[in-house]
């Protein structure tokens, strides 16, 4: 189940720590009345009922002052490219322009936010500020404190907050790894190879996943290596799509017949978290590059390259052999800050981007970090069909979806 991400936001002394302790029920993050008590953001995970698991990211105070304490805002505002919901934390019915500025940056990412009046038990919500506030920005508003006496009440305050988390996060669920492929009693053939980027004792999530979407429709998963895809498909036993690891996509594609619908799990993953049309068009810019471009790598995950690396090694050498030019490329793992470089004149900062499959990242950390690629005008595929094209089955591999 994907893990949602939500951040705490609001000026330093507002009670963000505290109510991150409340909510786990156990005293996690460090709570003082000095301001500017949590620098970097913390992040811990919880289960939610009604919303599965969630992390909360504690974020320092955005009213921040001096160097240090701007580096720290630009810290905590760097977060939102991360989540896919914030609670927006004030008190004393102060609500003035960083608050507001939040706000304009939350609608601008389209992450639904939360309002909570905190320390209420001190100075009550205004009713209309609460009102402006659900009429002008649409955000839920509530009125709360991390500090009630009553435990009974302060149980019931806070399950309204968890309500209201729950229902905000509601809307941002992503569509099966099979979803209007899989029906009951149909045959997935699922192929995947067992080698040295495949981790040890393990499936990669996206196998897992169509695995479990195969079960849930009442259909079957025959899991196979690729040496033993022939012989099966030899038998004539009905198969209603193959599924194959993008890295044996023409060993595959030159076994399977043309009439059995084909494609892999990377672009399977694409089309169930990331903008699948525009990855498609960003595919297509791969045969305009030109000697001398750059072509961004985007890895959603740490990890120790090898020899065998797909994004490191095996995809730039399948572009440059598949365009015939020469090639500049750069990386970026997990989800650090894309930087934008100044080129010689006539280029872009990149010419393409390369996005991996995502399966380590929420949909909204994906589409935020599409969303600033195509600010800058940037194409954007992703590792299945930048492989599929270069291998040459790229139309078969995508062209089940026309009519989807």
């Amino acid at each position: 189940m994907e893990v949602k991400n939500i951040g705490i936001f609001g000026r330093r002394n507002v009670g963000k720590s505290s109510l991150v302790n409340l909510l786990l029920g156990q005293d996690y993050a460090i709570v003082s009345p000095e301001a500017g008590t949590t620098t970097d953001p913390v992040k811990k995970r919880m289960e939610i009922p009604g919303a599965g698991p969630c992390n909360l990211i504690d974020t320092a105070g955005i009213d921040d002052t001096g160097e240090t304490g701007s580096k720290r805002v630009k810290k905590s505002k760097m977060i939102m490219e991360q989540i896919d919901l914030a609670l927006l934390l004030f008190a004393g019915n102060c609500f003035g322009r960083e608050e507001k500025e939040l706000l304009k940056e939350f609608k601008k990412k389209d992450i639904p936010v939360i309002s909570v009046h905190n320390q209420s038990d001190i100075i009550g919500l205004d009713p209309g500020l609460a009102e402006e506030l659900r009429k002008k920005s649409g955000t839920d508003v509530l009125e709360f404190s991390c500090c009630l006496i009553d435990e009974n009440v302060q149980r019931k305050k806070t399950g309204e907050l968890l309500e209201l988390i729950v229902k905000n996060l509601s809307g941002s669920k992503e569509r099966t790894i099979l979803e209007g492929l899989v029906e009951e009693k149909d045959n997935i053939v699922l192929v995947c190879p067992v080698d040295s980027e495949a981790p040890h004792g393990r499936l990669i999530l996206p196998q897992v996943m169509a695995i479990r979407d195969i079960l849930d429709h009442n259909a079957t998963a025959t899991v196979l290596q690729p040496s033993e895809l022939e012989d099966y498909l030899k038998k004539g036993v009905p198969v209603k799509l193959v599924v194959t690891d993008s890295q044996v996509f023409k060993e595959v594609g030159e076994i399977v017949p043309a009439d059995i619908p084909l494609t892999s799990f990377s672009i399977l993953l694409s089309r169930a978290k990331g903008p699948f049309r525009e990855y498609i068009r960003g595919a297509e810019k791969m045969e305009k590059l030109e000697d001398g471009d750059t072509v961004l790598i985007l890895e959603s995950c740490t990890h120790h390259a090898t020899c065998q690396d797909i994004g490191r090694i095996k995809i730039p050498r399948l572009i440059e052999k598949h365009t015939g030019k020469k090639l500049h490329f750069e990386f970026i793992s997990g989800l650090d800050e894309i930087p934008f470089p100044v080129r010689p004149e006539g280029k872009k900062s990149y010419a393409l981007a390369v996005q991996c499959g995502g399966c380590m990242v929420t949909r909204k950390q994906l589409e935020n970090r599409i969303r600033i690629l195509r600010e800058k005008g940037i194409p954007v595929t992703n590792y299945g069909m930048a492989i599929a094209l270069a291998t040459g089955i790229f139309r078969r591999a995508v062209g089940i979806f026309n009519e989807i």
